[in-house]
């Protein structure tokens, strides 16, 4: 099989690269790398954002501190944005290696794993900013049929630093999903092709 000229093997595939499709292979690593280093950063940013917020109200003589643990969909927003993190963290020292190295030899496993690695990420960060976003709407809010309060015109602060901390996941969510499409355009263009190329390369 080919793709625009590249030979494929069944299990690891050296490729043969015109100028454009060199072109192409550079582009879409670099996209890539960059986007892997921002969801690293941004992953973080986020994480530590929500973490190290807190705010302490006095109410009647009780004083009551606001902490991200006391919503559940920050918990999640914070396991979340840690894990694609770590996760970005180790896919770009993999990226940083395979482009100083040069190598052009892509195996089909490992495309695979990156692919359904990526894919799980995405669904998972857009999961977390989708479940924290409404809950923020209903802390900035309340919702006045159930009688929930509007607690972020007691705990202004928290709140702020909060809406930060999603907006930088919401960024990350974003990333991921155009990630899982760059990983899936590396996966498939293996598979595409007929069979000019062959004569060319036999593995």
């Amino acid at each position: 099989m080919s793709y625009l000229g590249v030979g494929v093997s069944p299990g690891n595939v050296p490729v043969f690269h015109g100028t454009k499709v060199k072109l192409i292979d550079k582009r879409v690593r670099v996209a890539e790398l960059v986007l892997r280093c921002l969801i690293c950063g941004l992953g973080v940013l986020a994480a530590v954002l929500v973490v190290t917020d807190s705010q302490v109200k006095e109410i009647f003589s009780i004083q009551k501190k606001a902490r991200f643990i006391d919503m559940k969909a920050l918990v999640f927003l914070v396991v979340a944005n840690g894990i694609a993190a770590a996760y970005s963290f180790v896919q770009v020292l993999r990226c940083v290696v395979s482009m100083v190295r040069g190598n052009v030899l892509f195996s089909k496993p490992l495309a695979w794993a990156i692919f359904s690695g990526d894919q799980v990420m995405a669904y998972m960060t857009v999961a977390a900013v989708a479940a924290s976003a409404q809950s923020s709407v209903f802390a900035k809010l309340g919702q006045p049929e159930l009688q929930w309060m509007k607690i972020c015109n007691m705990y202004g602060k928290f709140c702020n630093q909060v809406g930060e901390g999603v907006a930088s996941a919401v960024i990350v969510s974003l990333s991921t999903v155009a990630l899982s499409c760059v990983s899936a355009f590396s996966l498939f263009r293996l598979y595409g092709g007929g069979n000019k190329g062959k004569s060319s390369a036999r593995w």
